[in-house]
């Protein structure tokens, strides 16, 4: 591959190696700091080889690429919070009985839930001993009535908790997603819990939610309705916790759900506007220096604001190299850029390579440098709009080849309408955040005109409307669709192999589509032979019961809800759509379950368990039924006694010292997750 010449991308592919490499195996500092060493000693000593003979040597390059990979790990292992010594997980007790006197500092204000409002803090001391990390805090919303101020920083008793792990199969791990951000437990506060301490200190966060909540002090007596307000903060200050369920949910089905995330497509627009501002500069003696450090400074200033996430760091970490090369007058090349990007981010931040939207967002631009220009070639429109709209048409595919396999296996969903919302949003998007621009300076100013406002907020409100009404034609949108990664990765092979041969016709370009095809079809044949068949799963699912009677392609549901509920529907779609299920159908709860040669016994509220000359191998406890488990055991000796989410946790409690006590295997779905039967 042409694209493997470059060095740059060699190397970052080694980093990335490295990085998955050091978080999967978790290597000491101090084995990589001597491993790093070793390999860049071995390194120097091939480089002054090859000097002296005047040749490259296969032995310098692979001492090269392995110290790439090395610093990999070493990066990795260097920002695992847990390897510094005055960590706060050092000094903590996670005993539900213990508590710990915290002092911490509210770092990030995330969106909230049905129930909590959800901050990330910076654990400042424990017992008085100072220290650092990040932990997750959660606030009741009906005990909180303003959201707390980035920077404020409180004193509290409190236990520190585990995240909790994923209780049904093929759920959304939360936990493993705070890990790769590096908040390892959680606190759960009322308002009188906190205690409010003076603090002096003030970050650069602080300051760019200083700034933030500034702009929206400013924007607040031109009575923008909420979902109006929300979007321009989304747009312009890359903060989405305000906008609601509803809204995001129409974008998302929309396929235009990255219109709301700051990223390369914002960055590159106020990037043209800001270069087009400064240009007068280029008149001035040195005036491309000057001009090139403002747009610098600028994007970062605009990275800051809009919280350095993932996306907008990225994007203003390469625009910051094009800036650059352009203005001095560099030669660039689009992957080599796109890869120094991607190696400086990951030397500062290893774990983005893990964040979903750090991975869709250096695929879309990867795709649109490869496939657009090609497609872009194949009708040249003779007027300036049509051939506008062409462009953002040809852009928008090539996206969607370079994000669709990984999207599908994230999000399970396709918005076969995207083309229409991507050619109505799109190109309106660089006026709309010109107009944004102006609209927050006129107003920081004091000199925002009325209308203007009420011009602007009538654009965003337009825009929702038609998000809106193109996510609401259901028919093209496509949920629920089974997608693994073995599927991801040959159908990547397949898409590359496509577009080499349309765009180069030759035998050897069409054995690789055909390889591409069997990578499909194999991938398709490894899923259908490991299908989970003959297997019961008693899913957790708090105050009531559900259980999923797996067979050949087929699940049957048992539930003992009065309405079907959103909960349920997803607990059983995850587990389905995981596992390649096709055929969802309901079934009655039984009280015994004959599971080729083993017997599951169902005792519910009524308590019935005593059938003579029954001897089930597990028993399932359902709806708090009073019973002497004591009694139940001696009586059918189970092999082991199952309690789901429908149980009073008193009644649990009671049953798992029993259990302990008589040493007999106890599952509780609240505790340990789904437990499945197979048979």
């Amino acid at each position: 591959m042409k694209l493997l010449n470059f060095t740059i991308i060699k190397l970052t592919a080694c980093l990335i190696l490295g990085i998955v490499i050091g978080y999967y195996f978790e290597i000491s500092v101090f084995n990589s700091i001597v491993l790093t060493s070793v390999l860049l000693g071995v390194l120097a000593i091939s480089f002054f080889i090859a000097k002296k003979q005047f040749r490259k040597t296969v032995w310098f390059g692979i001492a090269a690429f392995l110290s790439m990979t090395s610093i990999g790990v070493l990066t990795t292992s260097l920002h695992n919070q847990k390897h510094f010594s005055n960590h706060y997980s050092h000094y903590i007790s996670t005993e539900n009985s213990h508590l710990n006197t915290a002092t911490f500092r509210i770092r990030e204000v995330l969106k909230p839930n049905r129930y909590y409002q959800k901050y990330v803090v910076d654990i400042l001391k424990i017992e008085g001993q100072n220290t650092s990390g990040k932990c997750l805090l959660s606030i009741p919303k009906d005990s909180l009535a303003l959201t707390l101020k980035i920077d404020a920083v409180f004193i509290t008793k409190t236990v520190f908790q585990d995240v909790y792990k994923p209780l049904n199969p093929h759920q959304f791990n939360y936990k493993n997603y705070l890990e790769k951000k590096y908040i390892y437990h959680q606190l759960t506060l009322n308002e009188n819990e906190l205690f409010e301490v003076n603090s002096n200190t003030t970050t650069l966060l602080g300051y760019a939610d200083a700034i933030r909540s500034h702009i929206n002090k400013k924007l607040k007596p031109f009575e923008f309705n909420p979902d109006e307000l929300a979007i321009i903060n989304a747009l312009l200050l890359g903060q989405r916790q305000d906008i609601s369920e509803a809204v995001y949910n129409s974008y998302a089905n929309a396929g235009v759900i990255h219109i709301l995330a700051v990223s390369g497509l914002h960055v590159g627009i106020i990037l043209l506007i800001f270069n087009f501002v400064l240009k007068p500069l280029e008149q001035l003696k040195h005036g491309k220096l000057i001009k090139t450090v403002l747009l610098v400074a600028l994007l970062w200033s605009f990275a800051l604001i809009a919280g350095l996430s993932a996306s907008v760091t990225r994007a203003v970490t390469m625009f910051s190299i094009l800036a650059i090369a352009i203005n001095l007058k560099r030669p660039t090349n689009t992957y080599n850029t796109l890869a120094i990007s991607m190696f400086v981010i990951l030397l500062f931040k290893p774990l983005f390579i893990f964040d979903v939207g750090f991975q869709l967002s250096y695929l879309a631009v990867f795709a649109i440098v490869s496939i657009d220009p090609h497609l872009y070639k194949l009708w040249q429109p003779k007027y300036w709009l049509t051939d506008k709209l062409w462009h953002t048409l040809t852009i928008t595919i090539s996206a969607q080849f370079g994000i669709l396999p990984l999207s599908l296996y994230y999000f399970h969903q396709f918005p076969g309408l995207f083309f229409v919302s991507n050619l109505i949003i799109v190109p309106g998007l660089g006026i709309l955040l010109g107009l944004g621009i102006i609209l927050i300076l006129l107003a920081v100013l004091n000199i925002l005109p009325p209308f203007f406002a009420d011009f602007f907020g009538w654009i965003i409100s337009l825009m929702n409307t038609v998000v809106d009404w193109v996510a609401q034609q259901e028919s093209f949108l496509f949920q629920n669709i089974p997608f693994g990664i073995w599927h991801v990765l040959a159908f990547y092979v397949l898409i590359m192999a496509a577009f080499k041969f349309f765009f180069r016709r030759h035998v050897a370009n069409l054995k690789f589509v055909l390889i591409g095809i069997l990578c499909i079809q194999a991938a398709f044949i490894y899923t259908e032979f490991n299908k989970p068949t003959n297997e019961l799963v008693v899913f957790h699912k708090s105050r009531h019961s559900l259980l999923g009677n797996t067979t050949t392609n087929k699940i049957f549901v048992a539930e003992d809800l009065d309405s079907i509920s959103g909960l349920k529907i997803n607990s059983i779609a995850d587990y389905s759509v995981g596992n390649f299920i096709k055929t969802i159908e309901t079934d009655s709860l039984r009280p015994v379950y004959t599971l080729n040669g083993k017997i599951l016994l169902v005792v519910d509220s009524l308590g019935v368990y005593n059938v003579k000359g029954f001897k089930p191998d597990y028993v399932l406890l359902r709806q708090s039924p009073k019973i002497n488990l004591n009694r139940l055991i001696d009586s059918i000796k189970p092999k082991q006694i199952i309690a789901d989410g429908s149980n009073y946790k008193s009644y649990i409690k009671h049953w798992e010292q029993i259990c302990k006590k008589r040493k007999l295997p106890f599952h509780f779905t609240g505790k340990n997750g789904a437990f499945t039967i197979k048979y």
